[in-house]
């Protein structure tokens, strides 16, 4: 089974422009195309899983999302980077379209992109590790049974804690996130309820 290194999108991949679907205003953050090839070259795959609570609040269609996905699969290809999975979840409670309108399990910070991309790609949880920008992240993270990286880039601001919340490290950028996942690969992890359950 595979290692992957799942990575967020708004506030982590890219830097957070809100509910934004034009790949003009898109940009990677600074050094994570770098970080990203490194893993990929320590056999990491590198998966996409994401909320994307704008198709169901009405901020735009989930078809817009294909531009999205295009533009940071060539701005990672063009570095050297494969993403050969992008996970995300359409749905909120209080979604203005009732297609959407949903407690599903796909919404960190539960447990199911993670779930569904490991069965997708063949991943190994125990393996792997997931890097955010906020505390859903983690939590969703160890829901799945795999470590978490917090990036510390200012993003989160309720700070509830639990001890599904609790990041196994945080980073101040990329390089660190790399350097730690590389520098733990062998160690095996503290093992979390799986499959989604709660504490």
């Amino acid at each position: 089974m595979r290692r992957a290194a799942f990575i967020d999108k708004d506030g982590t991949l890219i830097y957070d422009v809100p509910y934004n679907v034009n790949p003009a205003r898109i940009r990677l953050r600074a050094g994570a195309a770098a970080a990203l090839s490194e893993l990929q070259a320590a056999g990491y795959e590198i998966i996409l899983v994401t909320n994307q609570p704008g198709v169901a609040i009405g901020r735009f269609s989930e078809r817009a999302l294909g531009a999205v996905w295009t533009c940071l699969s060539k701005r990672l290809a063009a570095q050297g980077v494969r993403l050969p999975g992008i996970y995300y979840c359409p749905h909120h409670p209080q979604a203005v379209d009732p297609r959407y309108r949903k407690q599903c399990h796909c919404r960190k910070p539960r447990a199911g992109l993670l779930l569904n991309a490991a069965r997708g790609h063949d991943v190994d949880l125990t393996r792997s590790w997931m890097v955010g920008d906020i505390l859903d992240d983690v939590e969703a993270a160890h829901r799945a049974g795999c470590r978490a990286i917090l990036l510390d880039a200012g993003s989160e601001t309720e700070w509830r804690l639990s001890s599904l919340r609790i990041p196994d490290f945080v980073a101040p950028n990329f390089a660190s996130v790399s350097s730690h996942i590389l520098a733990n690969r062998a160690r095996n992890p503290v093992r979390h309820e799986l499959n989604g359950s709660r504490h």
